[in-house]
């Protein structure tokens, strides 16, 4: 799915990146550690910023968004529990990194970005490094995109004030939800599966991400 990584001179920072950065600290699917050595993370942030695309803290990307770090990104990843087969949907697309790593472990990502400017840079940057299976649209996210669910996980990129009920609708009986909930200024990561029509949380750990704005997100002005 992802471009050659043959000729990439960044191969290495990738290598060290998830030898130093994601097993240390504890991310263990072996899926995910080889999606996050595959994707090339300098792609996806400006080309002054590519000597730090591997370090370990989220980058800005414009639009008062970021990038999100490479444990951050892996961490989510993980508690989705995605499997080959599984329907993704990605909420806050932001540069289209997190969408890459999940296309490499899931059939099919959907992702949903509010910035038009952001949606568009990503569309094209994805298409170039060959990710077929991943469909970018432009609106609100917390609403997320009912005409492609249900959907075997969803991980949401911005932080809500709660649980949106639409996305919990949207989820396949079985279904995980990763989001971060709490104020703009700091959250916890939530882990929510859809158990006989029902959610069922677990905290995971502390967090810091951008607000989700959106009908069940925090208002522009938070």
């Amino acid at each position: 799915m992802s471009g050659n990584p043959e000729s990439d001179p960044f191969a290495s920072l990738r290598h060290a990146m998830v030898e130093q950065q994601l097993r240390v600290r504890g991310i263990r699917d072996e899926r995910v550690l080889a999606a996050m050595e595959r994707v090339p993370r300098h792609e996806f942030v400006s080309a002054y910023n590519n000597e730090a695309a591997y370090e370990d803290h989220p980058i800005e990307i414009g639009q008062q968004q970021t990038i999100s770090q490479p444990f951050m990104v892996a961490a989510m990843a993980e508690a989705a529990q995605i499997k080959p087969a599984d329907v993704v949907l990605e909420v806050g697309t932001g540069s289209g990194y997190q969408a890459a790593v999940l296309a490499e472990l899931a059939a099919e990502v959907f992702t949903i970005e509010r910035f038009a400017s952001l949606a568009e840079t990503a569309q094209k940057l994805l298409a170039h490094l060959n990710y077929a299976n991943i469909v970018v649209a432009l609106g609100d996210g917390s609403n997320g995109l009912p005409q492609y669910a249900p959907y075997d996980a969803i991980v949401v990129a911005a932080a809500a004030p709660e649980i949106p009920p639409a996305l919990v609708d949207q989820l396949r009986e079985g279904g995980r939800l990763v989001i971060p909930i709490g104020s703009a200024q700091e959250q916890e990561l939530f882990l929510l599966r859809k158990q006989n029509g029902t959610p069922a949380t677990q905290k995971l750990f502390g967090c810091k991400f951008v607000p989700l704005v959106g009908r069940y997100g925090f208002h522009p002005a938070t």
